[in-house]
């Protein structure tokens, strides 16, 4: 009768131990409403929090405000997630670059060149930020600089081309890098 008892709790211990395996592994299988959600790439830019989670380094900043330019020229978006990116790409500069660039001018001009874009059909196909081996760093009146390359492969209706751009980066007290001024260092163009 102990012989009896003891096969029956062992295989009930059994089959609990597998019911509970399986209904682990399909539940955890299964996606949620909110895993199949997409996040597009200008959610992915606006949600993050850049007080804690800032680009540590000069290319990091520079792949980062690459991202936001790519979404102003390529992506779909309503006006409060337009001023949501402008807000992020304003966190990446530096105080002197902010003065020059006050938040209504510079979302006025913003707004102007998106357009300017769109009527042209030009968009970004691609782009590149230097390798790190390739930034040159300054230091200057006890100030850190830093030197980033990209490059953006610009499309329109009627041709093709290669936008270089230099950033130039400021360490700010806390440590963190930002772009203190950008400008075109060569453009290639090429007709289709």
């Amino acid at each position: 009768m102990k012989k009896a008892i003891h096969i029956i709790s062992v295989s009930v211990l059994c089959i609990v131990v597998i019911v509970s395996v399986y209904l682990f592994f399909t539940r955890s299988s299964q996606p949620s409403v909110e895993d199949s959600a997409e996040v597009t790439e200008v959610q992915k830019l606006t949600t993050r929090n850049l007080d804690k989670n800032y680009p540590e380094t000069p290319r990091e900043v520079v792949k980062f405000y690459s991202r936001i330019i790519c979404a102003y020229y390529g992506e779909n978006y309503t006006d409060e997630e337009l001023f949501l990116l402008g807000d992020q790409a304003l966190e990446l500069f530096d105080e002197k670059l902010l003065e020059n660039n006050p938040r209504d001018s510079y979302f006025e001009s913003l707004k102007a060149e998106i357009e300017e874009y769109r009527a042209d059909g030009r968009t970004i196909l691609s782009w590149g930020v230097s390798k790190s081996s390739d930034i040159t760093y300054d230091e200057l009146n006890g100030n850190d600089y830093a030197y980033v390359n990209a490059t953006y492969f610009l499309h329109s209706n009627t041709m093709s081309n290669y936008a270089k751009q230099t950033y130039e980066l400021r360490r700010d007290a806390q440590g963190r890098w930002k772009i203190l001024a950008f400008y075109k260092t060569n453009k290639e163009e090429s007709d289709e």
